[in-house]
């Protein structure tokens, strides 16, 4: 780990987690799990899985911000004095998923991040003037992109085009083949790489040259939070050193994003939905094992498809890009279940204590010489891989040594 200038730390942080029910069982995200509650993610992070700034991407949902509310009330969190909600040594990034589809081109979703709970109630009373129902999560915006962008700019808060490649509902996988139609580049603090997706693959890009990558979760579930997340260094946890790392101002920055090696992604080839075959064995155009048009396009071939566009030839990767470490989530290793999840976390405290810190010999004293070498092999990239497509991840195929 690189050394941390006076004053700042390390600070592990995941900025897409949704919100599946309100306290009251109201849904909000709908494909969520039902225990996805505001209070049961920040326990979830704070407690188990040691990540300490969060972006809970749904609070614009009234019923979710009347849970916020009463939990500021009971003196159970409060207000964090650089923005967000602070629960423990956890801050909660309040914000939005918002889908928009401007005239002529497809939809995308942005994530909007504002800085504290009035604000982020101000923006949800503009919202409600321009969705249908503002209580679900990631609902369309009737309204073109480049105004969300002033909407959210104009509270001070942050605009993060999200899982930018994904075949659905994305800015580069199904709405447009350049930033600049549909948003203002002056207006984006960063963008989110997604599952499927590193650093290096975004560097054929000459359109993301100048901006901050994060990666994240888009967690539908508690086990999913930290499934990817960044290393930023930071004085404290909060809105402020967020937007001031994003920037790479006053020596904060991102130190590292952690994601899932891409092949592992459930978009990362084109898949066919007839007959299940990857894009190894297509032409691009028809499967070449049954001859299906109907295909769902993977993150690299639609990368290598705008790459021949821009006349790129090879990743743009400068030296300031912080590195893009592939980190295989503790649920995806094989022989490494719940009961010996559980141990582990009884005796070193977290989920990134597990993957950071803690020695081999240590972990295999608690859950066994196979699980220990399994987790050390993720560490350096040496797990063998399968490639996922079509919705479906890929998974992890051998044990290590």
């Amino acid at each position: 780990m690189e050394r941390q200038a006076a004053g700042l730390k390390r600070v592990f942080a995941d900025l897409h987690l949704h919100i599946g029910r309100t306290e009251r069982g109201e849904p909000v995200k709908i494909t969520g799990s039902r225990d996805l509650t505001f209070r049961n993610i920040a326990h979830e992070a704070a407690v188990r899985k040691g990540i300490s700034l969060l972006g809970v991407i749904d609070c614009h949902s009234p019923g979710v911000q009347r849970d916020i509310e009463e939990l500021l009330m009971s003196g159970e969190m409060a207000e964090a004095e650089g923005g967000g909600i602070r629960y423990r040594d956890t801050v909660i990034l309040l914000g939005a998923e918002i889908e928009v589809r401007d005239a002529g081109f497809g939809l995308a979703h942005h994530l909007a991040y504002l800085p504290d709970f009035a604000a982020m109630r101000d923006f949800t009373s503009w919202l409600a003037k321009h969705m249908r129902n503002v209580q679900l999560s990631s609902q369309r915006l009737y309204a073109p992109a480049r105004e969300l962008q002033a909407e959210v700019k104009g509270r001070g808060g942050l605009f993060v085009p999200a899982h930018i490649f994904t075949p659905h509902k994305s800015l580069f996988g199904s709405c447009s083949d350049r930033l600049a139609d549909t948003l203002d580049p002056d207006m984006v603090d960063a963008v989110e790489l997604g599952l499927s997706s590193d650093s290096r693959m975004a560097g054929f890009l000459p359109d993301l040259d100048d901006y901050a990558f994060v990666t994240n979760s888009d967690a539908h579930s508690l086990a999913k939070i930290g499934r990817e997340y960044n290393e930023l260094r930071l004085a404290e946890p909060s809105f402020r050193e967020l937007a001031l790392a994003l920037q790479g101002r006053e020596g904060r920055g991102i130190a590292a994003n952690y994601g899932l090696n891409p092949v592992l992604g459930k978009y990362h080839r084109t898949y066919c939905l007839n007959c299940g075959s990857l894009a190894e064995e297509q032409d691009g155009v028809r499967c070449a094992q049954c001859g299906s048009p109907k295909q769902v396009r993977g993150v690299l071939d639609r990368i290598m498809e705008l790459a021949e566009q821009a006349g790129r030839t090879e990743p743009y990767v400068p030296d300031s890009r912080p590195p893009y470490v592939y980190q295989v989530p503790l649920e995806f290793m094989p022989g490494v279940g719940r009961k010996t999840l559980d141990k582990l976390l009884a005796r070193f405290g977290t989920e990134m204590a597990i993957l950071h810190d803690a020695p081999e010999a240590a972990i295999a004293e608690t859950a066994g010489e196979a699980a220990a070498a399994m987790i050390a092999s993720a560490r350096v990239g040496a797990l063998a891989l399968q490639t996922g497509g079509g919705g479906k991840y890929g998974k992890v195929v051998n044990r290590p040594r």
